[in-house]
C-alpha cells in the first residue's frame, strides 16, 4: 500500500501509512523500522506543509510515544511538545477542535510519563528535580482534563497509578509510602464509579491496572479488579 502511495504520489496516503507502520513497528518492538518510519513521517509533514495541523499533531503524538518506547526520551519530549503547541493553539469552538479535554488529558499524561523518564535518566539532583517537577505538574493538568471528560475516571486512576510510579522512583518507597497509599486509594476508588460503562474498555483498564495495585501490596485491589475484566470478558464470548 506505501509503494502504491509513493507510486501514486499521493502524500496523505503515505502519511497514513507511516503512522500506521510507526505503531506496528512500536508494538511488534522493531525500532529501527519504527524510527525510520517516525523521520519519513515527519519529512512529509514539512513537505506538505501540513506541521502546525490537526494531523500533525496526531503524527507528533504517534512519533513521541515510538521514540519513548524505544529509550529516545528527549527526542520524544520535542515531538509531544509540538503536539502540545498544535492542540492548545486550536479553537475549542470550531467543528474539528483539537483542544478537546480527552486528547489533550492523553497528550499531557503521556509528556508526564516521558518526563519521568528523563529525570530516572539524568544523574544530577538538580537536573531529576526539574523533570520530576515537569512530570507532575503534566499529570495535574491531565487529570483537570479528564474530569471534564464522561466517563473520565478511567484515565484519571490510570494517571494517578502513574504518579504513584514516578513518587516512588523520585523519593524512593519507604519515603513515598503514605502519599502511595492515597494515590491508589484514589485510582481504586475511580475505577468503581457506578456511572461507568462495565464493556470491553473497562475490563481492558481493569487488567492494566491490576498489577500496579499487586505491585504496591494491595492484593486484594488486584484481585479485584482482575476478576471483573475477566467476568467482563466471559460475558463477550458467551453473547
Amino acid at each position: 500500500w506505501l509503494e502504491e502511495a509513493m507510486q501514486g504520489r499521493d502524500l496523505r496516503g503515505q502519511l497514513l501509512l507511516r503512522n500506521e507502520l510507526i505503531g506496528h513497528f512500536r508494538k511488534t518492538g522493531n525500532r529501527g523500522a519504527a524510527l525510520e518510519n517516525v523521520e519519513e513521517a515527519l519529512c512529509l509533514l514539512k513537505k506538505m506543509d501540513f506541521e502546525d495541523s490537526i494531523s500533525a499533531g496526531t503524527t507528533y503524538v504517534n512519533a513521541a510515544t515510538a521514540c519513548n518506547a524505544f529509550g529516545e526520551n528527549e527526542k520524544a519530549m520535542e515531538l509531544f511538545e509540538k503536539a502540545r503547541a498544535v492542540y492548545e493553539s486550536q479553537d475549542c469552538n470550531s467543528a474539528d477542535a483539537g483542544a478537546d479535554p480527552q486528547l489533550l488529558g492523553g497528550l499531557y499524561n503521556n509528556m508526564a510519563l516521558t518526563c519521568a523518564a528523563v529525570a530516572k535518566e539524568k544523574a544530577a539532583e538538580q537536573e531529576k528535580t526539574i523533570w520530576y517537577g515537569r512530570a507532575f505538574s503534566l499529570y495535574e493538568k491531565a487529570l483537570e482534563q479528564m474530569r471534564c471528560v464522561p466517563n473520565g475516571e478511567l484515565e484519571q486512576a490510570v494517571t494517578y497509578l502513574n504518579m504513584a510510579d514516578a513518587l516512588e522512583s523520585r523519593d524512593g518507597p519507604e519515603a513515598a509510602e503514605k502519599e502511595i497509599e492515597t494515590l491508589l486509594d484514589t485510582a481504586y476508588y475511580l475505577l468503581q464509579t457506578p456511572s461507568v460503562p462495565r464493556d470491553g474498555y473497562y475490563a481492558f483498564v481493569c487488567e492494566k491496572c491490576a498489577p500496579a495495585f499487586s505491585y504496591y501490596g494491595f492484593f486484594m485491589a488486584a484481585e479485584e479488579l482482575q476478576e471483573q475484566a475477566e467476568k467482563i470478558y466471559r460475558r463477550a464470548s458467551e453473547d
